[in-house]
């Protein structure tokens, strides 16, 4: 990985994670913000609905308070209780007097509960009705079926000894709990003792409920109870409100992110590029002077052998002369051995600085010179190839260089090394595979070291002149090996513009 890969990553790493953070504190906050305002929102609608129900209760109990005084002075109505008088006035009585006052359900009740007239169902009278004491949501019985309703009482006196219990009320109907509903985004809802039907499908209760005692008067009088009344609120328009929170702070993170990234960019290039110009004037030192040594070291042992015979030489010219020509021809092997090895150095180190021209070549060409009739080399050569801009004595070495060292990796076993060469994208790819001992990853990493070698009496020089010449027209080398399955050098060598 470069260092400015490296240097980048870093940067983004330090830069978004503080961003991430931040950008989660200010999602979180906002929920929270968002949670508070519906909490504030939640309340204020139950101190609403509170102060509605208690009008409502008000304005029943004042309806109910004419209606008692009416009763007082109703000489008819004191005839049948007091004299007994034909009941029938009795039984229409509520009927006419709930229509007149505008409620949904009056009960009149005698002193032991039991019903004298009901405006709501007439068929009521003579059955205990339910004791109400206070507001209280009511389910009670009609001839079309049960309703509810939210009632309160009043106590009428006919006579000291005859005294009567009023219970009216409105109905609890939709539209009452879209009155109590003031917010647009909040719903409210009932939750009766033991009913299974709900009016709030598909919402969300929020916030704590309010609580009424409830009768559930149909079968009877019923006991006392407690229904409940939630706020609720939409399911879809929460998820709508976290999706769109969602998206937004996604944006903002893409954004930020971005621009964070595009800021490391340039911060890792403007410190990367001084920084690898440094490494690479290093790597350069480095090489020179590990170039230097090896050098130095490889020229002593080629001198050694040839100071020794001279001074062996110079010892029998003073104390021996007469035996000089017979130790001379002794000694020519060493020297001529030493000059030997010093001139085959020189050529060497030559190679790896070698001059080259550059000009339309055909590769395919080349590759036939290099492997010529040989037997053990294969050739896959692509037709049509366009040339390519490269020294063709370069190009052989290249390829003889990476022959000789396929040819070698087989170990004189069977095999097959194969040279191949296909058209790239603006390159001209040459490929040469074998199916040799291959190399592993420590061998790959200094497999183009200058004299780094495995093979007895190598030089270890043919990779990395190799390297060199193909860098030194503009191509690319690259390696696939695995030991025990062979390795393939793949060359690429730009065409000719």
């Amino acid at each position: 990985m470069k260092f400015r890969t490296r240097l980048l990553i870093s940067f983004g790493v330090v830069v978004l994670i503080p961003l991430l953070v931040f950008g989660l504190g200010i999602r979180r906050e906002m929920s929270r913000s968002v949670t508070g305002q519906y909490e504030q929102r939640v309340s204020a609608l139950v101190n609403v609905i509170n102060a509605d129900i208690a009008r409502e209760g008000d304005r029943i109990g004042a309806r109910l308070a004419t209606m008692k005084n009416s009763l007082k002075d109703d000489n008819n109505f004191r005839n049948v209780v007091v004299r007994g008088a034909d009941r029938s006035y009795v039984l229409d009585y509520a009927g006419n007097a709930m229509r007149l006052s505008g409620l949904d359900f009056l009960q009149i009740q005698d002193d032991e509960g039991r019903v004298v007239s009901s405006g709501h169902f007439r068929n009521e009278f003579d059955r205990l009705g339910p004791a109400v004491s206070g507001t209280t949501l009511l389910r009670a019985a009609t001839a079309e079926g049960p309703f509810l309703t939210l009632v309160t009482s009043d106590t009428a006196y006919i006579t000291p000894s005859h005294r009567f219990r009023l219970v009216g009320g409105i109905a609890v109907d939709s539209q009452f709990l879209a009155r109590l509903a003031r917010d647009p985004e909040l719903g409210v809802a009932l939750a009766l003792p033991r009913d299974s039907t709900r009016s709030d499908s598909g919402k969300l209760v929020v916030g704590p409920p309010l609580t009424l005692p409830y009768i559930d008067a149909t079968d009877g009088p019923g006991r006392v109870e407690q229904a409940r009344i939630e706020i609720t609120r939409s399911a879809a328009l929460l998820t709508a409100l976290q999706r769109n929170v969602n998206l937004w702070f996604a944006a903002a993170v893409l954004v930020a992110a971005l621009a964070a990234l595009l800021l490391a960019g340039w911060l890792s290039t403007r410190i990367s590029e001084p920084v690898e110009a440094g490494f690479r004037d290093m790597e350069r030192r480095i090489a020179i002077g590990e170039l230097a040594r090896q050098v130095n070291h490889d020229v002593k042992n080629g001198l050694a052998p040839l100071r020794n015979v001279f001074r062996h030489l110079m010892q029998v010219a003073r104390d021996k002369p007469a035996e000089l020509p017979q130790v001379f021809a002794e000694r020519q092997g060493t020297v001529e051995s030493s000059i030997s090895y010093l001139e085959t150095l020189a050529a060497n180190y030559a190679k790896l600085s070698p001059q080259s021209e550059r000009k339309a070549t055909d590769v395919n060409a080349v590759v036939r010179e290099t492997i010529g009739g040989s037997s053990s080399v294969r050739a896959k050569l692509a037709d049509g190839l366009p040339p390519v801009s490269a020294d063709a004595l370069v190009l052989r070495r290249v390829i003889e260089n990476l022959v000789s060292n396929a040819v070698d990796s087989l170990d004189r076993k069977n095999g097959t090394v194969t040279v191949s060469t296909e058209r790239g994208k603006r390159t001209v790819r040459i490929a040469v595979s074998d199916t040799g001992r291959g190399m592993s990853k420590a061998e790959l990493d200094r497999a183009f070291d200058d004299f780094y070698t495995t093979k007895p009496g190598g030089t270890g020089l043919g990779l990395s002149i190799v390297r060199r010449l193909v860098l030194d027209s503009n191509g690319s080398l690259n390696v696939e090996t695995e030991p025990g399955q062979g390795s393939t050098f793949v060359v690429e060598i730009p065409i000719l513009a």
